[in-house]
């Protein structure tokens, strides 16, 4: 008897964030029976983090923990080995990844290591700026905000109090408007806890474009820039940072040069691909080091090579600007390369060309507010604020069902509305905290119905007509003195109030006030 001797095909997913944990979830899910296929995910951190919330844990709004998830737990009993290491350099040729802490072998590749913030050659912004790209950046962030109002508690020194209450943010995209949102919102708990007035704080968004998150129809980016201007934020656009110092920034505007002291410029002016990605010369990275890639979104230089989400660049037929560096192109990339691996494994089929199809964008500016522009291709429509911000919930819990089912959703709403701090929420302070509140509110609609349906009947009744309540407390007090006289008709009080509006029913025929008479 001869044994045949099976090949194990390995893949190896390169980057635990939005792309890499959908394309390893949905090839674990199609491959589940399939012995002689290996699956990896590879990152340097144990956890995948949800980007798109970073600023909520930076404006101190959530918990730091709630836009962390462990990877052993997303893949928990599924065909996928999470492996903890740092990639350095790549082989496409040899087919290994190194590490620094061993290497590995792949016979398909899917690129997804994600992006790092762009600097552009600025003097001083890599290191006198705080990046908000990760979840050590938003904790750190955090903690830097709450240190520079602490000292500012403690300074006496006007000049120096100026320079710890400025903030800048460089970038007016998305996530430095949401940051910037979420900054002026935490201000005014932060101003009270620390004695501070809010006319010493400053915040300062700066950007070279000519308007707040350009991806946005021009309508909602002015209702953008309005509602940032309110939470007393200041908008600087057309204006270009020429360099950032440990405690101060200079900029440029209408040609003319600005300086002014801060000891805090939050970088979110843009993004480039990770190291690893971007120094992969054998892939001839284009812009910003993206990856380019064919319609089946293979590198075109590897065809076991597969790029998605942020480290692609695909111009779609018919457009003249790549997919941009979108969530949504992180779930549609994953779809696709997911089907094409597929069909790469068992030989047979057609592989599927990919068809970017972009919903909408939804921008938060703080805990309460929002813009959203969705719909389909041909048609979108702007939502007002409330449904903007319960939109940006559904999608979130839509993408947890996908990624760990019901339990993080249910973290999730707990941590976005039931305990919630400072009525930062879209649903105000209808969800509480500090008591179970939420609890309550079917009791208090129905409560509300009841009092208009009772209302409406007395109505009916003509109490707007006659008096109608001192007929009823005169059979009550008659009820009450029989009671307490230790009488045994309690209906005698009843009767005393005929014709108004109280009729006391006996529910038990007992003396009960003459029996407690009898034993005192």
């Amino acid at each position: 008897m001869r044994w045949r001797r099976t090949v194990v095909k390995k893949i190896i997913v390169l980057g635990a964030g939005y792309s890499g944990v959908l394309t390893a979830k949905k090839l674990a899910k199609k491959l589940k029976n399939d012995k002689d296929v290996e699956i990896s995910i590879i990152d340097k951190h144990r956890y995948h983090t949800m980007l798109t919330e970073l600023h909520e844990v930076a404006g101190n709004r959530v918990e730091e923990d709630s836009i962390r998830i462990s990877l052993s737990r997303i893949f928990a009993g599924r065909k996928v080995k999470v492996i903890t290491d740092t990639i350095e350099s790549i082989d496409y040729d040899k087919q290994v990844l190194k590490g620094s802490d061993a290497s590995y072998e792949y016979d398909y590749l899917v690129l997804a290591s994600g992006s790092k913030p762009a600097y552009y050659g600025i003097p001083g912004a890599c290191e006198n700026t705080l990046p908000l790209w990760s979840y050590d950046d938003a904790v750190r962030l955090k903690q830097h905000v709450f240190s520079m109002f602490s000292q500012a508690n403690s300074e006496n020194d006007p000049a120096e109090r100026k320079k710890l209450l400025t903030f800048y943010v460089a970038g007016a995209g998305f996530t430095g408007v949401e940051m910037a949102g979420e900054l002026a919102e935490w201000v005014p708990q932060l101003c009270e806890q620390f004695e501070v007035k809010r006319e010493e704080v400053k915040i300062v968004e700066v950007d070279l474009l000519n308007r707040v998150v350009p991806v946005l129809p021009e309508k909602l980016s002015e209702k953008t820039e309005r509602r940032l201007r309110k939470m007393g934020v200041d908008i600087k656009l057309k204006t270009g940072i020429v360099s950032v110092g440990e405690d101060y920034i200079e900029y440029k505007q209408d040609e003319e040069l600005y300086r002014d002291t801060t000891c805090t410029v939050i970088w979110t002016a843009g993004t480039e691909c990770a190291d690893v990605a971007q120094t992969s010369a054998q892939l001839k990275p284009v812009r910003r080091g993206r990856i380019e890639v064919d319609e089946f979104l293979r590198a075109k230089t590897h065809d076991n090579v597969y790029v998605a989400g942020d480290n692609m660049f695909y111009m779609a037929p018919g457009s003249t600007i790549p997919v941009p560096q979108m969530v949504e192109n992180c779930e549609h990339s994953a779809s696709t390369i997911t089907g094409n691996l597929l069909t790469d494994i068992k030989g047979s089929g057609e592989k599927e060309k990919y068809d970017p199809k972009f919903h909408g964008v939804m921008v938060s500016i703080g805990g309460r507010y929002g813009v959203a522009n969705v719909g389909g291709a041909k048609k979108k429509i702007n939502l007002p604020s409330f449904f903007a911000m319960f939109v940006k919930h559904f999608i979130n819990i839509i993408y947890f069902v996908q990624v760990l089912g019901w339990n993080k959703v249910f973290g999730y709403m707990k941590k976005e509305f039931f305990t919630i701090r400072n009525r930062r929420s879209f649903v105000g302070g209808h969800f509480s905290n500090r008591t179970p509140s939420f609890l309550l509110v079917p009791l208090r609609v129905f409560l509300g119905f009841i009092w208009v349906l009772e209302g409406f009947k007395k109505l009916n009744e003509g109490w707007l007509n006659s008096p109608k309540l001192f007929q009823f407390f005169q059979g009550a007090n008659q009820f009450f003195e029989n009671a307490l006289s230790g009488g045994a008709d309690a209906n005698a009080g009843a009767t005393a109030a005929e014709g108004g509006a109280a009729t006391v029913d006996v529910l038990v025929n007992w003396n009960i006030f003459g029996i407690i008479k009898v034993i005192i």
